[in-house]
C-alpha cells in the first residue's frame, strides 16, 4: 500500500517528477532571492545590531547591567536559555526518531527543523556564557582541561557542568546529522551548476558535497551513517532537556525541587519546538512557493504532535499544583499559591492560557488544517512556553524563606536587548540557510516518488 493511501492525502502534490523536484528546490538557490527575503534580512540585521550593543555593554560593564538582584539571581538569561534549548528539540525529534520509525512525512520538514536546531542551540549557549561574567576566563573553567593550577578542576557534581556536556554533544551530533543529509543535495546543485556553466557555484558546492558520486555503495554508506546517527541522536532528545531540568530539580528551592521536571521539560521542549517549526515552515512554504512539498497534511500531523505534547504539559501543571497541596509542606504550598495569585499572576495565567487552552483547538479538524489558525496558535504556544520558563524561575526565586529578602525582578533594556540579539542571530542565520542551502531534502523526496510508483523523468 502506498504512503499516500495510508495517510489518505498525498505527501507530495502536483504530480511531481524527479526532475521537477530538482528544478523546484534548486531554483531557490540558483536564482536571486525575492524582495521579501531582502526585507526580512534587513529587519533581522537591524535587530541583530541593536542586540549586539546590549552584548557589548554586558561584556564591558558586566551582568550588573541586567535587572538581577541578590534574590533573583537568575531571570531572563536562564529563561531564554531554556526556551531556546527547547525550540531546538524538534529538529532532532523529526530527524532521528521519525527516521527510525520510518515516518515519511518528515521528509519535507526535517531539513528546516535540523537547521533550526543548530541555530537555536547557538542562541541558547550565549546566555550561560555571558552569565559567567569574564567570558574569556569562564569559558576555560567549564572545560575539563589540564591546567597549571593543579588543584583547580571542574565540579562534576554541578548540573551547570552537565549542561556543558549535554549541549555540546547535542550540538555536535545535530550538526553532523544535518550536514550528512545535505551532501546528496549539494551534489545535485553542483551538477546543475556545471551544466549551466556557473563555475564558482560548481566549485563551492563540489567542495561541500565531498565528491559524492551517487553510486550504490555511496548510497548504502549514506543510509547506514544516517541510521547510526539517528540512533545516537535519539537518546539526546530525552537527555538534553532532562539535564537542563536538573539545573532546578537538584536544588532545594520550593517550586524547583520536584521529580516531575525531567519528563515535563522534555514534553515542553518538543511542544515549543514543533510550534517554532510550524511558524517557520508556514512562512517558508509561502515565500518559496513550496505548497506541493509542505502540504496541509504535514501541518496537520505536526499539529497532532502539538496536541499530544500540549496535553502532557497541561497534566504536568495540574500535577505540580496537586503535589504542592498533597505534600503538606507549607513552603511548597506557598510557592504555588504565590505563582497563581502573587505579583506575577499575569505570567502564570498567560502560561496556562497559551499552553493548555490554545492547543486544544487543534482537536477540531477545520482548525488544525487551517494555515492562518495554525500560524497564530504556533506563535501563541511559543509565547506561552517562554512564560512557563519565566514563571518557574522568577516566581520561585523572588520570594524565598526570608520575607526580608523578598524582591521583584524588573528587566532592563539590556535584558531585552540580549533577547533581541538572539532573535536577530537566529533569523539572520535561518534566512542565509534558506538562501544558499536547499530547504527541502531533495534526496528523500525523490525516494518517495520512486517508492510510490510515480513515473519519473531521467535528469
Amino acid at each position: 500500500m502506498h504512503v499516500e493511501s495510508k495517510l489518505r492525502k498525498p505527501l507530495i502534490t502536483g504530480g511531481k517528477t524527479i526532475k521537477d523536484v530538482s528544478d523546484d528546490i534548486c531554483i531557490r538557490v540558483e536564482e536571486k532571492p525575492s524582495w521579501m527575503w531582502y526585507v526580512a534580512m534587513i529587519i533581522s540585521n537591524i535587530t541583530l545590531i541593536i542586540g549586539a550593543y546590549a552584548v557589548y555593554r554586558t561584556l564591558w560593564d558586566g551582568i550588573g547591567m541586567w535587572g538581577l538582584n541578590k534574590t533573583v539571581m537568575w531571570a531572563w538569561d536562564i529563561t531564554n536559555f531554556v526556551w531556546w534549548v527547547g525550540i531546538g528539540h524538534a529538529g532532532t525529534l523529526i530527524s532521528a526518531i521519525l527516521l527510525l520509525f520510518r515516518q515519511r512525512w518528515r521528509m519535507a520538514i526535517n531539513r528546516s527543523a535540523e537547521a533550526m536546531t543548530i541555530f537555536a542551540v547557538i542562541c541558547a549557549a550565549m546566555f550561560p556564557l555571558l552569565h559567567m561574567g569574564r567570558l574569556w576566563i569562564g569559558l576555560i573553567w567549564v572545560l575539563p582541561l589540564p591546567n597549571t593550577y593543579g588543584s583547580l578542576w571542574v565540579n562534576f557534581a554541578s548540573p551547570l557542568l552537565w549542561d556543558v556536556f549535554a549541549i555540546t554533544t547535542y550540538f555536535s551530533v545535530s550538526l553532523v546529522f544535518w550536514y550528512i543529509g545535505l551532501i546528496p543535495d549539494f551534489a545535485t546543485i553542483r551538477d546543475r551548476a556545471k551544466i549551466a556553466g556557473r563555475k564558482i557555484s560548481a566549485v563551492i558546492y563540489g567542495a561541500l558535497s565531498f565528491g559524492w558520486d551517487g553510486a550504490a555503495k555511496t548510497w548504502s554508506r549514506y543510509e547506514t551513517v544516517s541510521l547510526v546517527l539517528a540512533g545516537l541522536a535519539t537518546p539526546l532528545v530525552l537527555s538534553v532537556h532532562t539535564i537542563v531540568s536538573m539545573d532546578f530539580a537538584t536544588s532545594v528551592i520550593p517550586g524547583w525541587h520536584t521529580t516531575i521536571f525531567p519528563p515535563y521539560f522534555v514534553a515542553g521542549a518538543i511542544f515549543s519546538g514543533f510550534a517554532m517549526v510550524l511558524t517557520l515552515l508556514i512562512i517558508t512554504r509561502r515565500v518559496y512557493k513550496l505548497e506541493d512539498y509542505i502540504t496541509i497534511k504535514h501541518l496537520e500531523l505536526m499539529n497532532i504532535v502539538i496536541i499530544v505534547t500540549g496535553s502532557i504539559v497541561g497534566i504536568a501543571y495540574l500535577t505540580e499544583l496537586f503535589m504542592a497541596w498533597y505534600s503538606g509542606v507549607e513552603y511548597e504550598q506557598y510557592a504555588f499559591y504565590n505563582r497563581v495569585t502573587g505579583p506575577y499572576w499575569w505570567a502564570y495565567w498567560s502560561m496556562m492560557t497559551c499552553n493548555v487552552i490554545s492547543p486544544q483547538l487543534f482537536w477540531f479538524k477545520k482548525i488544525r488544517t487551517n494555515i492562518a489558525a495554525t500560524f497564530i496558535i504556533s506563535i501563541i504556544v511559543n509565547i506561552g512556553m517562554w512564560f512557563e520558563r519565566f514563571v518557574i524561575i522568577v516566581t520561585s526565586l523572588h520570594r524565598d524563606f526570608l520575607p526580608s529578602s523578598w524582591a521583584m525582578f524588573y528587566p532592563t533594556i539590556y535584558d531585552v536587548g540580549m533577547y533581541l540579539f538572539t532573535f536577530g542571530l537566529f533569523f539572520t542565520a535561518f534566512l542565509a540557510f534558506s538562501r544558499f542551502f536547499p530547504v527541502i531534502n531533495m534526496a528523500e523526496v525523490k525516494s518517495i516518488l520512486k517508492h510510490t510508483g510515480e513515473k519519473v523523468k531521467i535528469k
